[in-house]
């Protein structure tokens, strides 16, 4: 799945919600927290990581590629 941002980054819980991985910002807090998500294949822990054009998120078996 890819994702188009119109600003220079998106914080990591940000990207979650719009990309339709997660239903909220809490949700998207605890699955970062629980170390279920992986920005660019190694794991993040921080919600307000941000992520760029080109990077990829991984969580639930879903990756999303921000588009450059």
């Amino acid at each position: 799945m890819e994702i188009e941002i119109r600003d220079e980054f998106i914080k990591l819980g940000q990207l979650l919600k719009l990309s339709g991985l997660v239903d909220s910002g809490t949700e998207a807090k605890f699955v970062i927290l629980d170390e279920k998500v992986s920005v660019n294949g190694e794991v993040c822990t921080m919600r307000g990581k941000k992520i760029y054009k080109g990077d990829e998120v991984s969580y639930n078996g879903t990756t999303v590629r921000v588009k450059s």
